[in-house]
């Protein structure tokens, strides 16, 4: 009896042992496999296409975050609630393009909502509010129709992968509109609106366009990063004079931009965003930028731009303006208020401007 009992407990304990080493075999398995099918997922969602360089890890770990923050599937059901707004253009591709064919993307920074966004507000943004979206870094509540003001979550720095993940969530966004035309704008920039749309019914976006200005008068030069000896040059229009591409030209740029694939682009050339798009459709598309004159910005001499009327942005900085007369610079420092009542003259803005009053 004592015998049987002895052995009954030594025929439990090793059933109990290997039971044991049976389930923590099968665990250290699955978990691995779970590891390896997550970071799978993670680099397709992410756009990943290969290892990263060691010396780069900190810079794309945070482009790996910024990518998450403006990836299509990522989008928040507060973002998704918003985009409800957002519909996509069912007209004729032989209709007559209109204002509400464009997509107007104006980039900026909290800092900046007070200093800069309010003054487009108060002037060519009026003409064109539900064309106008606000790619920004922070909430804020501004004078602009509901989910016109986009939190990208991007960095608030001025840095290349800041901009670059703000120029992807617009490009995202423009996609999913199914508007004609994606036009790009800096927070310094003012629109002439009726001029735009003039311009654009001057060319089919069904077919492939680039328009814009390129800030050098020769075409940028950047070293290939798998051969330093071998250079890649390509011509791209500044994003501080505003740039706009047709929706044919757009849908060839998904493979390099859609879906966070725009920050993985932009890490190849390590320049940023208005670098990055010209990149994409000069050197990989191999599609031509047709330079638009009447586009300006603060990196060309303001003072000598002349015919107003007939220019279709301009830009500003503390040393550089445009020339023309109007309110005091006290109270327009930048010039754009002028400029916008000499183009409308009747806008309720510029009878405040006219009592003498300072607006934002």
């Amino acid at each position: 009896m004592r015998c049987s009992l002895r052995k009954f407990l030594k025929i439990s304990i090793c059933l109990f042992i290997s039971v044991i080493s049976i389930v923590s075999y099968f665990h250290d398995n699955f978990e691995k496999s779970f590891i390896a099918q997550r970071q799978s997922f993670g680099q397709k969602q992410h756009g990943v296409l290969g290892p990263v360089d060691h010396q780069d890890s900190d810079i794309e770990l945070l482009s790996r975050k910024q990518r998450n923050a403006m990836s299509v599937e990522t989008i928040t059901d507060d973002e998704k609630e918003k985009r409800k707004n957002v519909h996509p253009s069912l007209k004729s591709k032989n209709e007559r393009t209109e204002l509400s064919d464009i997509f107007i993307a104006v980039k900026t920074t909290k800092k900046y909502h007070d200093r800069r966004l309010k003054l487009l507000i108060n002037t060519w943004i009026g003409q064109a509010r539900e064309e106008t979206y606000i790619f920004t870094d922070d909430n804020d509540k501004l004078d602009l129709p509901d989910g016109h003001l986009i939190n990208t979550n991007c960095s608030n720095t001025h840095y290349r992968i800041a901009l670059s993940c703000k120029m992807a969530v617009e490009y995202d966004f423009f996609m999913l509109t199914g508007k004609r035309w994606f036009c790009h704008l800096d927070d310094d920039t003012y629109l002439n609106v009726p001029g735009l749309v003039k311009l654009l019914q001057s060319y089919n976006h069904t077919d492939d366009w680039y328009l814009g200005r390129p800030s050098l008068r020769h075409p940028i030069e950047v070293m290939k990063r798998s051969n330093p000896e071998q250079k890649i040059a390509f011509w791209f229009a500044t994003g501080g004079a505003g740039f706009c591409i047709s929706r044919s030209l757009a849908l060839k740029m998904m493979p390099h931009a859609s879906g966070g694939r725009f920050m993985t682009t932009s890490d190849m050339i390590r320049l940023p965003d208005d670098c990055t798009i010209g990149f994409i459709i000069n050197n990989l598309l191999q599609k031509e930028l047709t330079i638009i004159d009447r586009f300006h910005s603060h990196l060309e001499a303001l003072w000598f731009v002349r015919n107003l009327q007939d220019q279709l942005t301009f830009s500003y900085s503390d040393t550089n303006i445009v020339h023309i007369d109007g309110f005091p610079k006290k109270q327009d420092p930048s010039r754009l208020y002028s400029i916008h009542c000499m183009l409308f003259p009747t806008a309720d803005i510029c009878d405040t401007l006219r009592k003498g009053i300072t607006v934002a």
